[in-house]
């Protein structure tokens, strides 16, 4: 066979492969993440350590006192923040509390207690996400106070300029926090580097609540006089916009992908779902009674829900919108943490 010969049958088995559909090739599916989910039980003064996947309970460590309604992982896993708010709700009375329990979450123990030294009722903790410092709304100080997480130092604190800074959220570039004070109805831009309020936005004669979207171009937080949420551009600080709901709205999280939103209907039971191109309400999912927290898992495929006088934290698939799982709680179950 001369040498054109072979080429010429090389070449026309090279054009009938490439003739030849190929299975098409299915990416592999994402890893779920692994970690552990941390809910503060409200009614039991304990934070729950449960295992996600299985959706049963690890542990319950008592927070050594009168309650706490948040709780922070540290980003390395290993120990739980739970600010001791007290026995009250926001702006009625009660103890206030004045400490703050660090739970190694491992050993399944408190090993230590930070005291602020006043009556303070200490509620949302957050870690900067660039200098790894805790920053801890303080109600009763009109303030945010600053911790060192790995010695319990206070370095400081940043004032709201406003009485019931309840909740927390910082900007991924650590720069700007933002307050919901709550029976005011504004909002707290804060300059978390100088220590200073930038500026307050007045939202309703009540709100609650706070999260940024992923790209920090938005802030949402509920109006609890009506079925509305408020959507702040945090370039101009000022209300961009406002998104009607099915009902009076609570806690709020944006899913990673910058997608969604889910808002917590308590009265309801249910959970709304924001488009976050049209800022309109697309679906709703219904969960167990009285919806309270939204997190959403490291991996962007689920997001839990804190169902508060349900002992039940909600499971939902990021893809199909169905509830997966109902994990069993505590009683009134309320903040929630992942601890990887």
């Amino acid at each position: 066979m001369t040498r054109r010969i072979q080429n010429a049958l090389v070449a026309a088995g090279v054009l009938l492969l490439a003739a030849v559909p190929m299975p098409a090739q299915t990416p592999p599916a994402a890893e779920p993440a692994r970690g552990l989910l941390l809910v503060a039980n409200k009614g039991d003064h304990t934070l729950e350590i449960i295992d996600p996947d299985s959706g049963k309970e690890i542990a319950v460590v008592n927070e050594g006192g009168i309650t706490g309604h948040e709780v922070a992982s540290s980003p390395d896993g290993r120990f739980a923040f739970v600010p001791i708010y007290g026995n009250s709700g926001v702006g009625e009375r009660g103890t206030d509390g004045h400490t703050l329990a660090v739970i190694d979450i491992s050993a399944h123990k408190l090993v230590k207690t930070l005291d602020f030294d006043r009556p303070m009722r200490p509620h949302c903790a957050v870690f900067g996400p660039q200098d790894g410092r805790l920053y801890v709304t303080t109600e009763l100080a009109n303030s945010v106070t600053i911790v060192d997480p790995n010695t319990l130092r206070i370095l400081g604190s940043v004032p709201t300029g406003q009485p019931e800074s309840h909740m927390l959220a910082i900007s991924h570039d650590g720069k700007r926090g933002y307050t919901s004070n709550v029976h005011v109805g504004t909002v707290s831009v804060l300059d978390l580097e100088a220590r200073k309020t930038l500026s307050v936005i007045r939202v309703s004669r009540h709100a609650q609540r706070i999260a940024l979207s992923p790209d920090d171009r938005w802030l949402f937080t509920a109006d609890q006089t009506k079925p509305q949420l408020a959507v702040i551009d945090t370039g101009t600080n000022q209300i961009s916009q406002w998104i009607p709901l099915p009902g009076g709205a609570y806690g709020t999280g944006a899913t990673l992908d910058g997608k969604w939103l889910l808002v917590t209907v308590p009265a309801q039971g249910k959970v709304a779902v924001v488009d976050l191109s049209s800022m309109q309400v697309v679906r709703t999912v219904s969960v167990p009674k009285s919806p309270q927290e939204v997190l959403v898992r490291p991996d962007n495929q689920v997001a839990y829900v804190s169902c508060h006088e349900s002992r039940k934290v909600a499971a939902i698939n990021l893809s199909t919108w169905n509830v997966d799982k109902l994990i069993e709680a505590g009683r009134l179950a309320d903040g929630l943490a992942w601890a990887k």
